[in-house]
């Protein structure tokens, strides 16, 4: 039937085979979005899932077991809350010191293509840092010496700076805030063994009282892109849907809460696809596939 050798045809069946395996799932695996992740509400551009929400975000922003996290070249993060009208989200590294704990901690990167930018509002204070430091080169000016010296004091007068081997209200001269001349844009970085530092904090606000680092706010801001809103999502929000993104080429989809997607919304217009369907369709490509495959090597 076919003019192929025996050798030919299996080639082309585990070929096939392969094709077959790379059949794209065109929605969410569970086939919804949530609103909420833990207490965190998600929205626009940011998803709960798989397909979800905007795919530039979705390798930045997940939800794992309750968790929203962030997820960088040095790590993951949980994402402590997210303000939609200012487009800023708040992250806390888990080694990151506070006044309650302070233990040595890793690096910190911004992607340079990612959709976020650090916040000015940020404070980054080094600790525990050698006195051959490069932040402490006189020729360069990467350390506040005006009010930052009251911040590394309120942090060395904590008791949890022992976990970074120094004494409480000892001397602050291994302290810096970190006050680096270029902006703190995406490709930021904090490298902690080239800066020679035990640890750092990141303070984004003093809560009324700047004396009291108890009372302090740890954890890192930043601001996203919100240019991604169209009026196709604001058409799907409207009908009570949630706006993802499915296929090869991450093409708009505007998932329903009863598990059905669309390229409009969810009011029954444009050419739409259950989670019911969808197993029904990759069922009957792979029977039909087999046959096909079935046919050629053995007929």
């Amino acid at each position: 039937m076919f003019p192929f050798t025996k050798p030919c045809r299996i080639l082309l069946f585990l070929f096939l085979l392969h094709a077959l395996q790379a059949i794209p799932s065109i929605i969410p695996l569970n086939g919804k979005c949530r609103d909420k992740c833990g207490s965190v509400p998600i929205k626009f551009p940011f998803g709960s899932d798989s397909g979800c929400g905007h795919p530039d975000f979705a390798r930045y922003i997940k939800c794992s077991f309750g968790t929203l996290q962030f997820s960088t070249g040095t790590g993951i993060y949980a994402v402590s809350s997210i303000d939609y009208s200012s487009n800023t989200i708040v992250i806390t590294d888990p080694l990151m010191s506070t006044c309650s704990s302070m233990q040595n901690s890793g690096s910190f990167t911004l992607e340079r293509k990612s959709p976020f930018t650090l916040l000015p509002d940020n404070i980054f204070v080094l600790l525990g840092c050698s006195t051959t430091s490069p932040v402490f080169d006189r020729n360069t000016d990467f350390c506040d010496t005006g009010s930052g010296l009251n911040v590394c004091r309120g942090l060395y007068s904590c008791r949890s700076v022992e976990g970074i081997g120094l004494e409480p209200n000892g001397a602050i001269s291994t302290c810096c805030v970190y006050d680096p001349p270029s902006a703190l844009g995406p490709g930021y970085g904090l490298d902690l063994p080239k800066l020679q530092c035990s640890s750092y904090s990141a303070v984004n606000g003093f809560g009324g009282d700047e004396g009291d680092p108890m009372k302090w706010q740890y954890g890192i801001s930043l601001q996203y892109n919100n240019s991604y809103y169209s009026n196709a999502c604001k058409n799907c929000e409207d009908s009570g849907g949630f706006c993802g993104f499915s296929g090869l080429d991450e093409s708009f989809a505007c998932i329903c809460q009863n598990g059905m997607n669309t390229t409009i919304n969810c009011y029954g217009r444009g050419y739409a696809w259950s989670g019911t369907w969808r197993h029904k369709i990759q069922t009957k490509v792979w029977m039909g596939g087999f046959l096909l495959l079935w046919t050629m090597l053995f007929l």
